[in-house]
């Protein structure tokens, strides 16, 4: 049952405006994850979302990790493919995350990508339909144990349709690889009330064709996918933009890079776009170099905004 509605304001007030997003901590032990985490807390951060890949941790396994490791920090999953589990199975473990640990946690939802989807075994099928049917079956779950409140929910929508479900069945959305351009839109879809938590990815370095070499290296994985491609196109960038690992103006647009007042400033063109939330993502050669970037960016009062 989908339970008591939930106050977004509250919401946005306790995830805070900036947090952090990870998807390398998933290697590391158990051990190490709950000392980043309670570091992380101690910056100032509070919500850390934490990405699901087929060769990491659960998702919802991963979250209670952290979850257990921390006093106040907010924990969402950036998100838990929808083919990774079946209905009732994400709302039974959501619903016991929420009530173990104080409506900490958020869930976000994502129809992944069909080359990732085909390795599971399964069709990858229409991706707003395939969510509405999954959004339905968590919300005909019966839930045998005590809860206070269901976790929100969140979606990875990038696209109106999505976008447009987004602010109908969940508390609002989650979109990954974006520009602010693209938060203005989706802002101007999902309406004035639901959430909208925008992932930005950083390299805190000043050195332009250094900090481009290290953005490309990540862009390649996603532009390489059609949902993150046609996207991008819908926001008015070509093929040749695309190309190699993207052009110079795209790299700038999509990753973030410079001292940490320049992250700052990103930070403040996606908040002045309509996001609640944003989720910055350093890239580091290890997680320990990415607690690094995460103090530098502390200290330089990202998390006052």
């Amino acid at each position: 049952m989908p339970g008591p509605s939930i106050d977004v304001t509250a919401l946005k007030r306790r995830m805070g405006r900036v947090g952090v997003w990870n998807s390398t901590l998933s290697a590391e032990s158990a051990a190490f994850e709950r000392e980043a985490a309670a570091e992380i807390e101690s910056l100032g951060f509070t919500t850390l979302w934490v990405g699901e890949t087929p060769v990491g941790k659960e998702a919802l396994t991963h979250s209670a990790i952290l979850l257990g490791a921390t006093q106040r920090l907010m924990v969402g999953t950036g998100i838990a493919s929808i083919w990774g589990r079946d209905a009732t199975a994400a709302a039974n473990g959501a619903n016991a995350l929420a009530e173990a640990y104080d409506g900490r946690f958020l869930l976000g939802l994502g129809v992944s990508h069909a080359p990732l989807v085909s390795a599971r075994g399964h069709d990858y099928r229409k991706p707003v339909t395939a969510m509405r049917e999954y959004l339905d079956a968590m919300d005909a779950t019966e839930y045998a144990g005590p809860l206070p409140q269901r976790a929100p929910r969140l979606l990875a929508a990038l696209r109106p349709k999505m976008l447009e479900l987004a602010a109908q069945r969940a508390e609002g959305a989650h979109p990954y690889f974006v520009t602010p351009e693209h938060t203005a839109r989706a802002r101007a879809v999902l309406g004035p009330d639901p959430l909208l938590a925008p992932e930005q990815t950083v390299v805190l370095d000043t050195d332009p064709e250094r900090a481009r070499r290290t953005a490309r290296r990540f862009m390649s994985l996603y532009l390489a996918l059609p949902n993150y491609a046609s996207n991008l196109r819908d926001l008015g960038w070509d093929d040749a933009d695309l190309a190699d690992g993207g052009s110079d103006a795209l790299v700038d647009a999509v990753v973030a890079w410079g001292d940490p007042e320049t992250i700052i400033e990103r930070v403040r063109a996606h908040l002045d776009a309509g996001a609640d939330h944003v989720c910055l993502q350093p890239l580091a050669d290890t997680p320990r170099d990415m607690l690094d970037h995460l103090r530098a960016l502390a200290t330089g009062d990202v998390v006052s905004l």
